[in-house]
């Protein structure tokens, strides 16, 4: 029987996935912050490509829960395996940096627990409530997990009331089963219709393109977002985190993105942000309006 050797060389990225360094007075002001105190935000940890004009607009995204999922995407760079022990001070603690970094508008996010059996969703709750507390004129977007779809850890995250709740597709649903291994298309989305069901104003979902959708896969994604009541959409190129993970299957072009943001715009979501920088919480102050 033949093997079949696999490729390890990757495709170099074209001249527009170049990133400009971080400069500006308040990115400035925000980096001696976190260093002074050594505060742990996603946009330093995960090196985002647009960390200097988020912090230059007062806005950081934080991770809760650890830094081991126990789901095993094969686009992610988070790490896989048995997570710690819950922090049941992380709530203050993380309250405490947006106060000091004096965050406008935070984006609270976690590792995957299904390894709990609230799934996370009490230390979520709790941290919304904690950063309400201390920094009561920060808004806050939170970007959740599925929580398998169960309806009362969800309602924790409607109860805490934060401005805009957002969950990611990822992906089309054709490559769901491949990209996010333990995720479910159709889950997603119900989730999504639930929160806007349950009166949450604002709802948002991110996917990523390079992996081998087709335009057309995207476009039925996008309506079938539109389908749940979504607000706003993120769609943002893949890159391969490690020799380990999904292979960039292409890069896509700015012209492709810019067709991408009209087509959800004309299909009437409030806001489209498309582009091969963009992530999750990129522009994300401007979601509130």
């Amino acid at each position: 029987m033949e093997t079949q050797e696999i490729s390890t060389q990757r495709t170099p990225k074209p001249k527009w996935l170049r990133v400009k360094l971080p400069t500006g007075k308040k990115y400035t002001e925000l980096r001696g912050v976190v260093d002074k105190y050594n505060l742990h935000t996603i946009c330093t940890s995960g090196s985002c490509p647009n960390m200097g004009e988020c912090w230059g607009e007062g806005t950081a995204t934080f991770m809760i829960l650890g830094n081991i999922c126990t789901r095993s995407c094969g686009f992610c760079g988070v790490k896989t395996g048995r997570p710690e022990t819950v922090d049941w001070d992380e709530p203050e603690k993380v309250a405490r940096s947006i106060k000091l970094m004096k965050i406008k508008h935070a984006v609270i996010t976690s590792v995957d627990r299904d390894d709990l059996k609230d799934m996370g969703s009490i230390i979520w709750a709790e941290t919304v409530k904690a950063i309400r507390r201390m920094s009561p004129e920060t808004t806050l977007e939170t970007l959740i997990p599925d929580f398998q779809g169960v309806e009362r850890n969800i309602n924790r995250i409607i109860e805490a009331n934060p401005e805009i709740v957002s969950h990611n597709m990822e992906t089309v649903r054709r490559l769901t089963r491949e990209v996010r291994i333990q995720a479910k298309y159709d889950r997603s989305l119900a989730v999504l219709k639930y929160l806007k069901e349950q009166g949450i104003n604002r709802t948002k979902s991110g996917i990523m393109l390079g992996l081998g959708e087709k335009e057309e896969e995207v476009i039925q994604t996008l309506k079938d977002l539109k389908e749940a009541k979504l607000d706003v959409v993120t769609i943002g190129q893949y890159l391969q985190p490690s020799k380990q993970h999904l292979p960039v299957k292409e890069f896509i072009t700015p012209e492709q993105f810019k067709k991408y943001e009209t087509i959800g715009l004309e299909l009437g979501f409030r806001h489209v942000e498309s582009g091969a920088l963009v992530r999750s919480s990129y522009k994300a102050w401007k979601h509130l309006t």
